[in-house]
């Protein structure tokens, strides 16, 4: 491709409203353009880098044998409520757009696609013969952001290859769990990424386990915790491990103290000149049910740890049962507007007991009247402990489980960190990495052909409810992850398999027959080898194409200058900035090679 005859425009600033190097230089180097919040046109130079990840997808996904589909983007209300997922998308995450036709249905534009694949499959699958079967799609996804951000990382509408696997049992759902394990490393390795596969927690989705794939990149929204020997990797909202060990209290007798002015664990510590692993902290956390209960729920937890609110609200799903409902709406610290409607008496913030009374919530139909008491594991073996008295400027020392206070329901909520001790081994010690989603597979197992019946008739003629996996790559995402991992102050550093462009040949002077003759030369042997190449043929002064080349980040550069008196060409390479002379008969063929061997390496 000629850059004369392209869509091609770059900005020398950084765009205002770009917050991440990735963003930044996407917006400057022409890849793409902001339409309205969190929407975007993808220009020529992304398309092409798209259709090359999409391409490095569909090559790995067939590779397991499954099929490529195509789903429908608009979605019928009624399946979403089929699998209970209507009001936690539209109300509580409310990240669906929802609306109405002309008859007044209720519809969706897909976030993802569990009911539609599920509906397909109880309409068609009968019988185990049938399974297993595994169906993928690429196609543009719908989210309405709360606030859309970072470009392709958090937008609106974006890209994304989704697939669903069907099985008889969860034993082959587990296989086709690891091919795809398998297939999603093949296909960050071939797109020339460093990332790390690492446990993660199932949200929305739901199901028994799932993994998450992340780029390893400095601006990545998510901590993974990891251990060096390469054992364990977690987002820290699934991860676990084992806190630094408690101090002995120094407390021997239960007693009340006044200890004014320490609302703070770093307070009341310094007042009592004591550990804040000996304190027990009350957090209190206000969950509202998809029925329109509000539970106030209190959780005890160690004095020097916090709670891992994704954890947390896990637990209250789990719970919700008892409250007559299915899932959490939300989930939050409630402030004092929140407080004026929840609470009867004055809290004493800073001050709460485990045992806080039940007269404190206000008398209301949609509120439960008791607290929901949860203590977390950190705090379940602390004797002679500190905790609030339950009135503002008093706490209890040397207080105990099953003497002072009753040890309610024992759940795991704190939040790992670096700095603890690994599980499998307390030698390792958990460190930190920053990453950038951009992969998950789940194991769904039958949440959603349970309650859509979608089930499957087997060697006994029994009807069994089919058990799905579900497997999701960010195409896009991916794509603009890449840049976040590999740039520098001049620009985009592609690697080569997703690059837009192989090769860019700069002429310096296009006045000059001479170097134009040999940049129209090498453009159509490199492109007859199969060597994407874009030939700047601009009226430009060469600084300005070099700058561009930069910015765009093209792996290679050839130069037709001063050096083709000499029967050679400059060739510089963008990731290295290495730059040397290459004689003209011999570029085609140094350049192969040297692409040849990128993608090689990439493959491993």
């Amino acid at each position: 491709m000629r850059l004369s005859k392209m869509l091609f425009v770059t900005l020398r600033e950084d765009p205002a409203d770009a917050e991440i190097p990735s963003h930044k230089l996407l917006l400057r180097a022409g890849y793409i353009r902001r339409i309205g919040s969190g929407i975007y046109a993808y220009l020529p130079l992304m398309w092409r880098v798209l259709q090359k990840v999409s391409q490095i997808v569909r090559e790995e996904m067939n590779a397991t044998g499954a099929e490529e589909c195509l789903l429908p983007q608009i979605q019928p209300a009624e399946l979403w409520r089929e699998s209970g997922r209507w009001d936690t998308y539209t109300q509580a995450e409310g990240i669906m757009f929802s609306l109405k036709d002309r008859q007044e249905r209720e519809l969706g534009l897909g976030p993802t696609h569990e009911e539609v694949i599920t509906t397909v499959a109880r309409d068609m699958i009968r019988s185990y013969r049938q399974l297993p079967l595994h169906l993928y799609q690429i196609q543009t996804k719908f989210r309405d952001e709360i606030r859309p951000r970072f470009g392709l990382m958090r937008g609106r509408e974006f890209i994304m290859k989704d697939g669903y696997s069907f099985h008889a049992d969860e034993d082959n759902l587990k296989k086709t769990y690891q091919d795809m394990n398998q297939a999603y490393s093949n296909m960050l390795r071939r797109s020339g990424l460093a990332f790390r596969a690492v446990d993660a927690d199932s949200g929305a989705i739901g199901g028994s386990g799932s993994q998450e794939f992340m780029v390893l990149a400095e601006a990545g929204e998510d901590e993974v915790l990891y251990t060096q020997d390469g054992h364990y990797a977690a987002n820290v909202e699934k991860a676990v491990s084992l806190p630094l060990a408690a101090e002995s209290s120094p407390f021997t007798s239960y007693e009340k103290r006044e200890t004014p002015e320490t609302q703070t664990i770093e307070k009341l510590c310094q007042f009592l000149k004591g550990s804040p692993t000996q304190v027990v902290k009350n957090v209190l956390y206000q969950a509202v049910y998809d029925n329109g209960m509000t539970v106030l729920v209190l959780v005890s937890i160690r004095g020097d740890q916090e709670v891992n609110e994704v954890k947390l609200q896990n637990e209250l799903t789990r719970l919700a049962l008892q409250y007559s409902a299915k899932t959490v709406l939300s989930l939050s610290v409630p402030d004092a507007e929140a407080q004026q409607k929840c609470i009867a008496l004055p809290l004493p913030l800073g001050y709460i007991a485990p045992d806080i009374e039940d007269n404190y919530i206000r008398s209301d139909k949609q509120l439960h009247p008791k607290f929901l008491r949860l203590v977390d594991k950190t705090a379940v073996d602390l004797k002679n402990f500190v905790t609030g008295a339950g009135v503002s400027g008093y706490h209890l020392v040397g207080a105990n489980w099953g003497e002072q206070f009753q040890l309610a329901e024992v759940v795991d909520v704190r939040k790992a960190r670096p700095g603890d001790r690994a599980i499998h081994d307390p030698n390792q010690i958990l460190q930190s990495a920053r990453g950038i989603e951009v992969g998950h597979i789940f194991q769904l197992g039958n949440k959603y052909s349970r309650v859509m019946g979608a089930t499957y008739t087997n060697e006994q003629g029994e009807e069994i409810p089919l058990v799905m996996g579900c497997y999701g790559v960010g195409v896009s995402r991916l794509a603009q992850a890449a840049i976040e991992q590999s740039y520098d102050k001049d620009g985009i550093i592609w690697p080569v398999a997703i690059a837009p462009y192989h090769v860019i040949i700069s002429i310096p002077n296009i006045k000059d027959p001479q170097q134009v003759q040999a940049a129209e030369q090498l453009y159509a042997q490199l492109n007859a080898t199969g060597i994407e190449t874009l030939l700047d043929d601009r009226d430009e002064r060469a600084g300005v194409k070099f700058k561009d080349a930069d910015l765009i980040g093209i792996p290679y550069r050839i130069v037709t200058g001063r050096s083709l008196s000499n029967g050679k060409v400059e060739v510089v390479e963008r990731k290295s900035r290495k730059s040397q002379e290459v004689s003209v008969d011999q570029v085609v063929s140094t350049l192969k090679q040297w692409i040849d061997a990128a993608m090689l390496v990439a493959s491993y």
